[in-house]
């Protein structure tokens, strides 16, 4: 690659507002765990940060991690499990910051799916911190409720269903259905990856920063 080039991606990259926005969030960060650190101690920065590094969940859940953790719980994970586990979900976190990153509404919509699908621990509620995204998104769609909607709609609550109908058997009947219970969470995985998929071929690409930047510049134009 030509020196020149990646001279120019970085120096595009490196922005001196990205980086003081950087600066600014981080001092903001470390200022405000400071504090409640100084105030609660080491039981709020286990419980708010340093436990999510580390949580595994034996019960039952959407994730399709769950039955190799409920088989191994009373084993600690190995490095090869931990970051075999990791991978898939950074690697496709970095392609959407990658691919979408001065679309900021739409990048925080499919970053949270993305997250919450491939996620060691997935439960019904983690759907919210999408779901709450969903209308930041709709007026950029080309997808019709009537076309490929109705089908991503269908298709995720019918991948959902099956899985609660194994959650159901084993949690109030007490049925031996883990190995369906988990077969169910790779078809619901499937699902969430084809939904994504859908909605991304769909979106309608509106950078937000290029766009704010433009109509400075011609702000700028008009009052010379």
């Amino acid at each position: 690659m030509d020196p020149c080039c990646i001279c120019n991606f970085l120096t595009s990259l490196f922005t001196w507002r990205r980086i003081m926005f950087g600066l600014i969030s981080g001092a903001l960060f470390f200022l405000l765990t400071g504090i409640f650190f100084f105030l609660y101690g080491w039981d709020f920065l286990h419980e708010a940060l340093l436990y999510h590094l580390t949580r595994t969940d034996p019960r039952h859940n959407f994730s399709i991690y769950f039955y190799h953790i409920y088989l191994h719980y009373e084993h600690e994970l190995s490095n090869l499990e931990k970051l075999v586990s990791f991978l898939p979900q950074i690697m496709v976190q970095l392609v959407l910051v990658f691919r979408f990153a001065q679309d900021f509404p739409f990048c925080f919509f499919v970053q949270t799916v993305a997250f919450v699908a491939f996620n060691k621990v997935m439960t019904a509620q983690y759907f919210v911190w999408f779901f709450c995204l969903l209308p930041l998104i709709l007026p950029w769609t080309n997808m019709k409720l009537r076309g490929k909607g109705l089908v991503c709609v269908l298709l995720w609550m019918a991948a959902q269903g099956h899985w609660l109908l194994w959650g159901y058997l084993l949690e109030f009947k007490g049925k031996n259905v883990f190995l369906q219970l988990w077969v169910a969470g790779l078809l619901f995985l499937a699902a969430n990856t084809f939904v994504l998929i859908n909605i991304i071929q769909q979106h309608t690409y509106s950078p937000v920063f290029q766009q704010s930047s433009r109509a400075a510049s011609k702000k700028h134009v008009k009052q010379r």
